[in-house]
């Protein structure tokens, strides 16, 4: 069993390598998260440090410790991070809210990450997205693949899963291997719920302040001015012994009413009111 397990491992290293050398060059989409820390270090250990870039599309709707992380990982791949501004808000059909936001978001992004690739001499732009995301609504993947070919996500076309990328982090020392999974802040708020800098920042002074006391899984979900926290059900003793504080710095960060979600975190919670086959 675990001969086969590492030959499955060695297929995975093998496909992903292929699939970067098939490029010649590339511009990674550096978010901050293991995934695409991962995938820049692959492709600087495949192609070399003069064929690869770093570039993050940085707007309110990225945390700013994201963009932090961001930085760490480049450097530690031994490349330069380029910043681009997205002003991700001024456009109206990102701004609204809808539940096809993500996909505004990532297509416009995108295009500009093209765009900046194509000036500067790149044949791709990665994205790394893994083979476990197709669990969840997920919009975004779309524009993905309308983007295509120049838009690429090695990790899930060599079937990484985030198991193989934390591995795979940890064993070449990524500062972010063991950080749990983050979206974007906009992924924070109810569907509907006008984006704004004042409730995407109330959103993120929240989650900064409820980090001293949860250190696994926690989203501030934002239903306007009621703050819906969701953490893994394993550390509902000590939110429970620090609500007071809990209470006081989310209501601090611009929420009037603070609730705890009895359901614990899930993934795309903010999804399960959607008509999926409408």
């Amino acid at each position: 069993m675990m001969e086969k397990e590492k030959e499955k491992e060695r297929e995975k290293e093998e496909t992903l390598s292929y699939l970067l050398q098939s490029y010649g060059s590339a511009a990674v989409a550096l978010s901050g998260g293991v995934d695409s820390a991962v995938l820049l270090m692959a492709a600087v250990r495949t192609l070399g440090a003069a064929h690869v870039a770093a570039v993050t599309a940085a707007s309110e709707l990225l945390a700013e410790g994201e963009l932090e992380d961001a930085k760490r990982c480049a450097s530690l791949a031994g490349v330069p991070l380029t910043i681009l501004p997205a002003d991700d808000l001024a456009s109206p059909d990102v701004a609204r809210n809808d539940e096809r936001r993500c996909y505004y978001c990532k297509k416009r992004r995108f295009e500009m990450l093209i765009a900046w690739a194509k000036e500067h001499g790149f044949r791709r732009v990665l994205d790394g997205t893994n083979a476990d995301d197709a669990g969840d609504y997920r919009p975004g993947l779309a524009a993905i693949e309308e983007l295509a070919p120049f838009v690429a996500s090695p990790l899930k076309e060599a079937r990484w899963t985030k198991c193989d990328i934390r591995e795979a982090a940890k064993a070449w020392g990524v500062p972010v291997w063991s950080k749990p999974s983050a979206a974007c802040l906009a992924s924070r708020v109810e569907y509907g719920v006008e984006l704004t800098r004042e409730r995407l920042r109330a959103v993120e002074v929240a989650e900064n302040a409820l980090r001293r006391y949860i250190h696994g899984q926690l989203r501030v979900r934002c239903h306007d001015r009621l703050a819906r926290i969701e953490i893994e059900p394993a550390e509902f003793d000590v939110f429970w012994r620090h609500r007071e504080e809990v209470e006081d710095a989310v209501r601090s960060a611009g929420f009037t009413y603070v609730t705890l979600d009895l359901r614990g975190y899930r993934m795309g919670s903010q999804n399960e009111g959607l008509d999926m086959d409408s």
